[in-house]
């Protein structure tokens, strides 16, 4: 039998996307976490399962990496964040669409991974 020891504790930090905790900046990141830098599978997945995508607009951005999607329809905003801000280029008003399951966030060819805030 095996003796297990207790995991450190540690600080909850409410209000973090789970993707950002450890990074200091962009330029340097290479993590393949939500929000971080898009990977093959992730890219693939999405492709592959085109009826999972929700079209929408972007209704708000930040510097802090944070927007708003507003589906077409109406009913649903979702809030996304990604690294390094979407390079600077989503625009309020930008038609964009999100995969529901894979976490990419397209815009026109562009592609982004983005953790659900």
């Amino acid at each position: 039998m095996s003796h297990r020891e207790p995991h450190a504790a540690t600080e909850p930090r409410t209000g973090t996307v789970m993707g950002m905790r450890g990074c200091e900046s962009a330029t340097e990141c290479s993590s393949d976490r939500p929000g971080h830098r898009l990977n093959a599978m992730a890219r693939r997945l999405a492709a592959t399962t085109a009826s999972k995508w929700v079209d929408g607009f972007v209704v708000s951005t930040d510097d802090a990496g944070f927007a708003t999607i507003a589906d077409f329809d109406g009913g649903t905003a979702r809030r996304v964040w990604h690294h390094d801000a979407f390079a600077g280029a989503l625009r309020v008003g930008d038609p964009v669409a999100v995969h529901a399951i894979y976490g990419v966030l397209a815009r026109g060819a562009e592609r982004f991974s983005v953790a659900y805030a």
